[in-house]
């Protein structure tokens, strides 16, 4: 009786861990799978490619080459819609001269399976795979570019890497801070350790350049500063006083987009 009882402790036990874990991921991502481009719409300068990951899902993403230059930004978007969303910023980009790659994580746009976080994290790094080793991109001329939970995928995959630099754009400190933060207070215990950016923080050796607006409802304002102070490089923190989380690109378009045409430009040269 004693060894069904520790057996059915153990199961329910699995059974909670697993479940807070598909409760975490539920209310994390939120793809849009239908509001796709095709692939001979797509604006000129524009290529699309498919890549697979180490657990053999195929995810696809956007290539957007710039002339004479060799140096590339890759950029995770955030928990919603697709990359198709973000080719303006994209495009925006790469008019500061530099290549562009942007993905649809697991689940998003034209991409395989379901998103996880465990699962983004391998998107992250067969993303960086594909540009150093099929594109051919040095590390050194890699700049990881992060927006939102993307910055999550971001850290992760820019960790222990020789890499230009790392741009984090409204970060987040860790899934329990941010439940902590918001209406999931309640419920902040079974985010358990989920993404934790804080600990990999001190896992960067890149220049990190951290932008948050002070009126941020999403991510607030202290989780990118708490994260600009996890960081152990050469570093900035932008602050854009009265911004929220996703005007920075419009209301806030000169003050959200120097700062990282200059941390292009200083990382890049250097």
């Amino acid at each position: 009786m004693k060894r069904f009882s520790l057996i059915l402790v153990l199961v329910s036990l699995g059974t909670f861990i697993g479940g807070c874990k598909e409760i975490v991921n539920k209310l994390a991502f939120h793809p849009d799978n239908i509001n796709v481009i095709p692939e001979n719409s797509l604006p000129d300068g524009i290529e699309e490619f498919s890549v697979e990951t180490e657990d053999h899902i195929k995810i696809r993403g956007l290539y957007l080459p710039a002339k004479e230059s060799d140096k590339v930004v890759i950029y995770f978007h955030g928990n919603a819609g697709n990359i198709y969303h973000r080719i303006p910023s994209l495009i925006q980009l790469r008019k500061f001269g530099v290549n562009v790659v942007g993905v649809s994580y697991r689940g998003y746009g034209k991409s395989e399976g379901e998103p996880t976080e465990d699962g983004v994290y391998l998107d992250g790094k067969a993303t960086f795979d594909y540009v150093s080793k099929s594109l051919g991109f040095s590390h050194e001329n890699i700049i990881v570019f992060g927006r939102s939970i993307g910055t999550t995928v971001a850290i992760n995959t820019a960790q222990n890497k020789d890499i230009g630099g790392l741009i984090l754009v409204t970060p987040l400190s860790s899934g329990k801070a941010h439940a902590n933060a918001g209406s999931l207070s309640s419920v902040s215990s079974l985010a358990g350790d989920s993404f934790n950016n804080i600990s990999k923080m001190n896992n960067i050796k890149a220049p990190v350049l951290v932008i948050h607006g002070t009126k941020d409802r999403v991510i607030p304002y202290s989780m990118g500063k708490e994260i600009f102070d996890a960081a152990n490089t050469r570093k900035k923190l932008v602050t854009i006083e009265g911004a929220g989380h996703n005007n920075l690109h419009d209301v806030y378009g000169e003050e959200y987009w120097v700062p990282i045409l200059n941390f292009l430009k200083s990382t890049l040269s250097s």
